[in-house]
């Protein structure tokens, strides 16, 4: 994964206020944290961050420059307006080439499993160690052709080189089941109904008919 280039400016002003006149001019507050420095906090460009974090997903590494320096950060979370669905603020963690960092990386599942079956992903993501610099944008599993009682765990993952768990190598991924048929479903439903002694109200046929 390379490293996105962008050119931030120094923010000196705090608050609502100032984050909102920060909005209006397109561009996205933000904070780097890390490495026992204190936080750095800058101003990044709306349009070219968006690209950069649409492109390069949950973990998108940029190469901020700021007054002369280059600051390599991690993105750790992204707050998105609810309505406007507009980046309000990035939150980063300052990173050097060579360091291992933790991440989370989400899970793709690709492919067609056999006829009949049911794919449930049971996890959407993974959390991974990798070096700064190298961190996979996702990982895709294939269930291309897999029968039912197919199961997938964490240790089935294809992960890159120098790419390592942090989750039991046991953990369920993908889960590849009989497809059940509306008619089982139903059958299954009124076995538990009768179990939990639910009585359910006659047809109107029926119940006519002993009014009589």
């Amino acid at each position: 994964m390379s490293a996105e280039k962008i050119t931030a400016e120094k923010r000196t002003e705090f608050g609502k206020g100032a984050a909102r006149r920060i909005r209006r001019e397109h561009k996205i507050p933000a904070v780097v944290y890390g490495h026992g420095a204190e936080p750095l906090h800058v101003i990044l460009p709306g349009h070219a961050t968006m690209m950069a974090l649409k492109n390069h997903g949950y973990n998108a590494l940029l190469e901020l420059s700021l007054d002369g320096e280059t600051h390599l950060a991690l993105t750790k979370q992204v707050q998105i307006d609810p309505i406007k669905r507009v980046i309000e603020h990035v939150d980063f963690v300052a990173v050097v080439r060579g360091e291992k960092v933790t991440v989370e990386v989400p899970i793709i599942v690709v492919g067609e499993a056999k006829p009949g079956t049911l794919v449930v992903t049971e996890a959407s993501s993974i959390q991974l160690e990798a070096e700064a610099t190298h961190v996979p944008e996702q990982i895709e599993v294939s269930v291309e052709g897999a029968v039912a009682g197919t199961l997938i765990t964490a240790a089935d993952l294809p992960l890159p080189q120098d790419v390592s768990l942090l989750v039991d190598p046991a953990t369920l991924i993908v889960n590849v089941t009989e497809q059940v048929s509306a008619a089982a479903l139903e059958a299954d439903l009124e076995q538990a109904e009768v179990e939990a002694g639910i009585e359910k109200d006659a047809p109107e046929t029926e119940a006519a008919a002993d009014s009589e």
